[in-house]
């Protein structure tokens, strides 16, 4: 079921449709010149046949912000499947930022996800996704990962993982690692660091990663802090 947020700057108010699928969106206070919209569980996710689509369109100088309530846990599928795809579109300076709260593939589900990002020149975004498999004690289930990202027209990013038990284990993957943290900016890149798990694209964007055992274990903190307060950073270009 489709979850949409379309958003349209506006000199008076900025205007907010939202439409509710599996996810419900919420619009919550904000300052001005920001949308600020809370993702709600409409019903328990993530099971069996369940397809989650979430669609994004921001028009105009706004600056968006998505906030995951929660985490979400995909269970057991008994051989079952399920889905979830997110799609935006950003033009005429939109902005956006998306805090993705942990997901748990679970021992036995079996999920892809996908996202799909386009933006005009004058646009940015940026995201973190927190991969997390199995729950406490658990070897945790199957995700296959695909992420696409077009700016101005020119791909951006291009990224397919298969996180499959067998698979994820490589050492070019996960490892020994149990969680996937990861901050993607597009449209904008993170200032240069020193620091390792920081990947500069060839185009503008920058992907900041971290493998851990368990997710309070990451630093991505201070990054996400950075990231989202790109206005306010000469080291951003």
């Amino acid at each position: 079921m489709l979850t949409r947020i379309e958003v349209a700057a506006d000199q008076v108010r900025d205007r907010c449709l939202l439409t509710t699928g599996l996810l419900s969106p919420r619009r919550l206070p904000a300052p001005d010149g920001v949308v600020r919209v809370a993702l709600i569980a409409a019903s328990a996710l993530l099971l069996a046949g369940d397809r989650v689509e979430i669609q994004v369109d921001i028009k105009g100088p706004v600056r968006v912000e998505i906030i995951e309530t929660a985490g979400t846990v995909a269970y057991a599928m008994r051989g079952g499947s399920a889905s979830w795809d997110v799609s935006i579109s950003l033009t005429d300076g939109a902005q956006l930022t998306w805090h993705g709260e942990p997901f748990v593939v679970a021992e036995g589900a079996e999920v892809t996800r996908s996202t799909e990002v386009v933006l005009e020149a004058n646009c940015w975004a940026v995201i973190r996704e927190s991969l997390v498999f199995g729950r406490h004690g658990e070897v945790g289930g199957t995700m296959r990962s695909s992420q696409r990202a077009w700016l101005d027209g020119e791909l951006l990013l291009a990224e397919d993982l298969d996180l499959s038990p067998e698979t994820r284990p490589g050492w070019a993957i996960l490892g020994t690692a149990r969680c996937l943290d990861s901050i993607t900016t597009l449209g904008r890149r993170l200032p240069d660091t020193s620091s390792t798990g920081f990947l500069q694209l060839e185009g503008v964007g920058s992907v900041a990663r971290r493998l851990v055992g368990q997710q309070h274990e990451s630093d991505l903190g201070q990054t996400w802090a950075v990231s989202t307060a790109a206005d306010k950073i000469s080291g951003w270009s």
